[in-house]
């Protein structure tokens, strides 16, 4: 169900109002409706006789979802608890999003991807993940906002069954926390400085994913393929996005035109594991064939990375040599 735009007064989520009702990750209090609004719904068109069948309190959150730019009709579908979840625990979830530095303007986003965030215990849930951010990532407050619109699913991962073993095992292969990085030298970018990789900046989806069934899995195939345990793992390290993609839909068939279409060797995949992250149909495949054509021969980072000018040019000056 889409609604169409109302006057934003209809909520009210000031960050200055926010930021002081939870000096101790307190529910706030403060009502979700100025009450001067009502004429405001009764005008709008989800008020029609059409709607009569719906109550004033689903409708007004309805409303409240759709004023803060998310679909009320996905959110509802994907988090059937919303149903049930008040208005005033709604609001009290922004608020204290706020207060922790999430900007109005980044609602829309992070609900979006997440409604479940929506129906969250503040207590229980929320607060949980941001003192995981804090301490175990060494985040500070003023980093929240980045690390939780990188990913948003942080908000409803369990700290004890999920956040804090994918940590456990990250850091175990050779990925950092944030304090690592900063206690590191910064004037040049050494290889060490890569490979500690700011977690919480940089790849926090691999904190939500599961260690069982995706991050392991990962690692046993690029080992099946021929890769030794040393060699996956700094793999992994210099391109963490391996962890992330599909085995059957984005390794096998990348992997098979590698072998089969192109006759490189694994040692190009280990040196540019950045292979997979291209995409097979629109940059490797028609890269490699006018690359044969002309019958250049292009280091695999090279024929990849490469815009199309530069590309273009490497061709040229292919050709000419031979």
């Amino acid at each position: 169900m889409r609604a169409s735009p109302l006057h934003s007064s209809f909520c009210c989520y000031s960050s200055s109002s926010s930021s002081s009702s939870y000096p101790n990750s307190q529910l706030s209090t403060k009502p979700a409706i100025k009450p001067q609004s009502s004429s405001l719904l009764q005008e709008h068109p989800l008020y029609s006789p059409a709607h009569s069948n719906i109550s004033l309190q689903f409708k007004e959150k309805i409303l409240c979802l759709e004023i803060m730019g998310v679909d009320s009709g996905r959110a509802l579908s994907l988090n059937p608890s919303l149903h049930s979840v008040s208005l005033h625990s709604i609001h009290s979830v922004v608020s204290f999003l706020q207060s922790k530095g999430i900007h109005q303007k980044d609602l829309a986003r992070i609900f979006g991807m997440c409604p479940r965030i929506l129906s969250s215990d503040i207590r229980s849930d929320l607060a949980p993940v941001f003192a995981f951010l804090s301490q175990d990532l060494k985040v500070p407050e003023h980093g929240f906002r980045r690390a939780v619109n990188k990913c948003p699913r942080l908000l409803v991962s369990s700290v004890p069954d999920q956040l804090k073993p994918a940590l456990f095992y990250l850091q175990r292969l050779g990925f950092k926390d944030l304090q690592a990085m900063t206690e590191l030298p910064c004037p040049a970018l050494p290889l060490c400085l890569i490979i500690n990789t700011a977690l919480a900046y940089q790849d926090p989806v691999l904190l939500v994913s599961s260690v069982e069934n995706t991050l392991i899995p990962k690692l046993k195939y690029l080992e099946s393929i021929g890769f030794l345990r040393d060699e996956t793992v700094d793999m992994v390290l210099r391109c963490p996005a391996l962890f992330t993609f599909s085995i059957e839909n984005n390794f096998k068939p990348k992997l098979e035109f590698f072998r089969e279409e192109m006759q490189r060797t694994l040692e190009e995949l280990k040196d540019f594991p950045q292979y997979f992250a291209f995409s097979l149909e629109k940059r490797i495949k028609p890269r490699h064939e006018e690359a044969m054509r002309s019958r250049a021969r292009l280091p695999l980072p090279v024929m990849l990375k490469s815009t199309n000018e530069e590309f273009h040019e490497l061709i040229k000056q292919g050709t000419s040599s031979t």
